[in-house]
């Protein structure tokens, strides 16, 4: 029998149902996909010869994706997604009690719907393998899990373990899935389908049985009885909101649609998880993180070029100038890749300190069980290190991550570029200096592209590629390609000061410090700012960056662009002081020994203009103006033409500076709020505060046309 989506075969008394949605990389759920699996199981059923199933992915490295997210953008209302999800019960249930059981047999990832598929399965088996991982990860899109998943998973892992999995959306490797019972069976992926299909015959003949997870003492404790699991979730709420200060309300609808199941009968769990999808699925906070969603999916495809992109140039080497804390994380981030790389610094003692730094990095990966110790060995050696260009010849890239002075760059260059090859790239790391000012001491320039990591370079995500006039194409698709292999989100952005990110991050940070210098308290901006949706607050972001490195961009900034991004008194005059930040252990807030804020420094109030003197600004205008300051700067990049369009600079925003993602990102928030009505607030603060908030040509021409930035589909204008 075939379909589009499924085949299915018998062998003897075991049918197995092959899932390979045709023309797409993974297997997804939609309607009709359901309904197959619907007739499937029909078919199953009636043919009593058939005593067991198992269900495979024909995907190589995916077992099923989970929900195809494009259905979501079809729902009118709350009850469309509440009936869509009562639908995914209704097939579920189906696999569940299927006369005929069903192992699944698990390679690859196994996500959102996938896993709750294979939760209702009678048996799981799963292979031994690194890309072999579960997750239930919708809360990251502001769903909850739709098909079952906040009934089945405390069922079969417990209720902590299952919280731990749902309120995160974190991937469970292989071998974690098997000690938390979340699967039966490890074996390797070339005998997963055979083992499988002995797995079902033993089902079907009554002759295989579950060894039931063992609860432990503290399981027992807080999971068996009412009153331990009312402190587990009376837990988890408090830190729920701890965390997310109120604005993820899917974190919370997920821990009530659990509850839901323990407080009353499946049907009411499961009723009350559908209703919830569908509040969840109609807020808007899920509109956008879904539209994130799809705007990193569409930046995976888009190379930066107008017209027909060249093809990228293999990368399987690279060199990387300067080995301090920069450098190092490119080195790492290279390694784990697979890729070798050549450290060049000028003394040997620095090679070695490079090289140590990125075993540290590589090693929290060991210690965190990411990788293998043979992982961990063989990356390591991929990092060689030198101090006189050995090596470098043949080396098609080159990121240079040294000192961030326009003449050390130049500098680096001169000495490099008449050894590499004619077609070899030097790619710039640099935060704030212009590419087209470090391609003047190029006789290639055209070979000369910036790549801005985001620091620490393992962990931010978002990898900004600055190109020129002057910059080839074929250089920017290839440093693009080359971006995404490291596991970065990338964005093209045209050459300025301060690119785009660190652009609009400076009049943000300007601003906290003006509200500093009228003696607003440094924990008051910062709650404001984590009451908005930030990860961290700015002033907590200065010491984090280094209240040095922040000074030497605020210079850039403010001889590019004047008065209108002056830094602050309070800025310089800390860092007159000599505090560093927490590089320091001292800067606005004190560190202990090993780096971890203990509070504000009371002694820096002594530095800043009001002294001691405390003044009171109410939360909104704290807010008000650090994000205007901001959202303001960002449509001046649109006008400009340093973002091709606003996905770009919202991804860019969200994924480097860390706008709030349930905001959608700077231009989306302006979308949201209104641009009439951003106009008027901006106008209302420039006379309060002239010059800085004067609204930019492009929002006064948008709120004069009733324009937006996007349109009601969330498709750029």
């Amino acid at each position: 029998m075939s379909t589009q989506a499924l085949t299915l075969a018998l062998h003897g008394d075991v049918a197995v149902i092959t899932f390979d949605l045709p023309n797409e990389p993974v297997n997804k759920f939609s309607a009709s996909v359901i309904a197959e699996f619907d007739a499937i199981l029909t078919t199953i059923e009636q043919n009593r010869a058939v005593k067991a199933a198992v269900l495979i992915s024909g995907k190589p490295e995916v077992f099923i994706a989970g929900a195809d997210i494009d259905a979501f953008l079809e729902f009118r209302s709350a009850q469309d997604a509440t009936d869509a999800s009562a639908f995914g019960h209704r097939m579920m249930q189906r696999l569940e009690k299927s006369r005929a059981p069903v192992v699944a047999a698990i390679h690859g990832g196994c996500l959102g719907g996938g896993l709750e598929a294979a939760l209702a399965c009678a048996y799981r088996i799963a292979t031994e393998h690194p890309k072999t991982v579960m997750a239930l990860p919708e809360v990251q899109l502001g769903l909850i899990p739709g098909a079952g998943g906040t009934q089945r998973l405390p069922r079969t892992v417990g209720l902590q373990a299952a919280l731990d999995m749902i309120l995160t959306g974190k991937n469970v490797r292989a071998k974690k899935a098997l000690q938390i019972g979340l699967v039966d069976e490890l074996v390797h992926p070339n005998m997963l389908r055979e083992i499988a299909i002995q797995r079902a015959r033993e089902l079907g003949a009554g002759t295989l049985r579950h060894q039931e997870k063992k609860h432990g003492a503290k399981e027992m404790v807080l999971e068996d009885n009412p009153i331990g699991r009312a402190v587990v979730f009376r837990q988890a709420r408090e830190m729920t909101l701890k965390k997310s200060r109120g604005h993820y309300p899917a974190l919370l609808a997920a821990l009530d649609a659990v509850s839901a199941g323990y407080h009353g009968s499946p049907e009411q769990g499961f009723a009350e998880e559908a209703r919830l999808f569908g509040v969840m699925a109609a807020s808007p906070v899920s509109k956008e993180l879904i539209f994130l969603f799809y705007a990193t999916t569409a930046l995976k495809k888009d190379f930066g070029v107008v017209g027909t992109a060249p093809a990228p140039q293999p990368v399987k080497r690279i060199g990387v100038l300067g080995t301090g804390f920069m450098g190092a994380g490119i080195a790492a981030i290279s390694a784990m890749q697979g890729i070798p790389v050549r450290f060049k610094d000028t003394t040997l003692e620095q090679v070695a300190r490079g090289i140590a730094a990125v075993r540290d990095v590589l090693k929290d990966r060991l210690t965190k069980r990411q990788i293998t110790r043979q992982q961990f060995d063989d990356q390591l050696s991929l990092v060689s290190g030198t101090v006189n260009y050995t090596g470098f010849r043949q080396l098609p890239m080159v990121v240079e991550a040294v000192f961030e002075e326009i003449g050390v760059k130049h500098k680096v260059l001169a000495e490099l570029e008449p050894l590499l090859a004619d077609h070899a790239i030097f790619a710039t790391n640099t935060s704030t200096i212009p590419i087209t000012r470090i391609a003047e001491g190029a006789k290639r320039p055209e070979r000369v592209i910036g790549m801005h990591f985001f620091s620490p370079v393992h962990k931010m995500p978002l990898l900004e590629v600055i190109v020129t006039p002057k910059t080839s194409p074929e250089v920017i698709t290839t440093t693009v390609a080359f971006g995404r292999k490291l596991g970065k989100t990338v964005i093209v952005v045209n050459d300025a000061p301060g690119f785009f990110a660190n652009r609009i991050l400076a009049p943000y940070i300007n601003e906290a410090g003006r509200l500093l210098d009228e003696g607003v308290a440094i924990d008051t901006i910062d709650t404001a700012m984590l009451d908005f949706g930030f990860p961290v607050g700015p002033i907590t972001l200065l010491d984090e960056v280094g209240i040095d490195i922040a000074g030497k961009s605020g210079a850039v900034m403010s001889a590019a662009f004047g008065d209108r991004l002056q830094p602050s008194q309070s800025l310089g005059k800390v860092l007159g002081a000599g505090r560093l930040g927490r590089k320091g252990k001292k800067g606005f807030y004190v560190y202990d020994e090993n780096g971890k804020k203990a509070g504000v420094d009371e002694s820096v109030y002594a530095l800043l203009p009001t002294g001691s003197r405390r003044t009171t600004i109410a939360k909104d205008v704290i807010q008000q103006r650090c994000v205007l300051a901001m959202v303001n700067e960002a449509a001046r990049c649109v006008e400009e033409g340093i973002v091709r369009q606003p996905r770009d600079g919202d991804v860019g925003a969200v994924f480097g500076i860390g706008f709030p993602p349930f905001r959608g990102g700077p231009y989306r928030y302006i979308d949201t709020v209104g641009v009439v009505q951003i106009v008027q607030q901006l106008e209302r603060l420039n006379t309060q505060h002239p010059g800085r908030f004067t609204p930019c040509a492009l929002l006064v021409n948008m709120a004069q046309e009733g324009r937006r930035f996007y349109s009601a589909t969330g498709k750029p204008v």
